[in-house]
């Protein structure tokens, strides 16, 4: 988190409960907590978390398994991806487990259902799916608006809406989006960002709003500090290697990638990452880009351990203006060296601490890849990355969320109970 948010054990924990309250921009975690002891009886008596997602969980590996997997861990969690649309001849939900305790729900739907349909096949299947799994006690985590249309009539115990981006502003955006988004923060107790940008852009829609930027499974992408056994698409590939990997879409600047490798030949340029929303056509074909294609989470450590910088060359539109790439705290927990356009949540706070070097054109860019090739070998750098990331991890992110649904939860029940009495 930003040197400015103080971690958890900093924060002054209190056993009354207060009044959730967002705060300025500068110090948005300085809240009352009623500690670790509400924290630990809401884990041990934890509602069902049912989950509604944009993004599928076989698809990358990032922010919600993150979090999400953590709940798993203390109760049922069930993932509801968006529809499929298959040969199946009835609406249906299908279920299937992952490792960690995971349920992911996915709907099918045969081809031809319109709007409406759509949406009251959903409620049917998810009123019916309730009830099967006696879901009667459960917390909504919303990672989607969309989900509104079929889910606003249930009574969670309490509704999060973890806004990791601005949704409406991607290529293909539903334009009912924005409004319902609007309705979502209304129904929800608590909203997260995925960035300081995002909150900032979004904190007066909502009392209780937090930021949570990008977070770091250290331990992980530390493996990388170590000379891995090269995967063999990349064992193969001469040096000097620069690398990215993420979702390869409409927020990539594709020429931006095109003039660096035509500026220095001699540099590989590694590519890693599903192509969705762009023609891959559209890719910049040269002998020095090497597009390999899609890698499981437990994979990305072997090959950034054969690269000599990372890259988070993104373009710098709409779609990019509030994201903050979880990909900046894991290329720098491998102690690699990072270039990236000047995306906010980049540059501060890590282009502000001199972490990572920020480049907006591409002649800057390729400036700014040759003194990162100098600085692998940089003592001084890698101590100021390693105390500037020390208290980061999913860990405790996922524990100050934790920390602030309990006592939400925990005032919500007071709430009710002094209307009752009042009654």
């Amino acid at each position: 988190m930003y040197k400015d948010i103080p971690s958890s054990a900093a924060l002054n924990l209190q056993e009354n409960t207060a009044a959730i309250t967002s705060t300025d921009s500068v110090s948005p975690m300085k809240i009352a907590r009623t500690g670790q002891e509400t924290a630990t009886s809401f884990l041990q008596q934890m509602p069902d978390v049912v989950c509604f997602s944009h993004l599928r969980w076989d698809f990358v590996y990032q922010r919600p398994q993150h979090l999400l997997s953590r709940f798993a861990q203390h109760g049922r969690l069930y993932f509801i991806e968006e529809p499929i649309f298959d040969e199946t001849e009835n609406p249906v939900l299908h279920t299937s487990a992952r490792d960690g305790n995971v349920q992911v729900v996915v709907p099918h739907f045969p081809h031809g259902f319109d709007h409406n349909q759509l949406e009251a096949a959903q409620r049917d299947l998810l009123d019916a799916f309730f009830k099967a799994e006696t879901l009667d006690r459960y917390i909504f985590w919303y990672y989607t608006p969309m989900a509104l249309g079929f889910s606003a009539h249930f009574k969670p115990q309490l509704t999060v809406y973890d806004c990791m981006d601005e949704l409406a502003a991607f290529k293909f955006a539903p334009e009912r989006l924005k409004d319902l988004e609007k309705e979502l923060f209304k129904k929800a107790d608590l909203v997260f960002t995925g960035g300081q940008s995002l909150y900032e852009a979004k904190q007066h829609q909502h009392n209780a709003i937090y930021p949570f930027p990008s977070s770091i499974d250290k331990a992980h992408f530390a493996q990388a500090k170590q000379q891995l056994p090269q995967p063999a698409d990349q064992a193969s590939i001469a040096g000097p290697r620069m690398g990215f990997f993420g979702v390869i879409d409409e927020r990539m600047d594709l020429d931006l990638l095109a003039a660096v490798a035509d500026a220095r030949p001699e540099w590989q340029l590694i590519m890693i990452g599903p192509v969705v929303k762009i023609d891959p056509a559209m890719l910049p074909q040269r002998a020095n880009i090497h597009y390999l294609g899609g890698k499981s989470y437990q994979e990305l450590p072997a090959y950034l351990s054969g690269w000599d910088v990372a890259l988070l060359p993104f373009a710098i539109n709409e779609s990019t203006t509030f994201i903050s790439p979880t990909k900046t705290p894991e290329y720098l927990s491998a102690g690699k060296p990072v270039v990236s356009t000047p995306i906010r949540d980049v540059v501060r706070p890590y282009g502000k601490e001199k972490l990572v070097h920020i480049a907006a054109t591409s002649a800057e860019f390729v400036q700014a890849i040759e003194a990162a090739l100098t600085q692998r070998e940089d003592k001084v750098w890698a101590q100021q990355v390693d105390t500037f990331m020390a208290n980061m991890s999913w860990d405790q992110t996922w524990q100050d969320m934790v920390d602030l649904i309990s006592l939400k939860i925990r005032q919500n029940a007071a709430s009710t109970q002094t209307k009752m009495e009042i009654a």
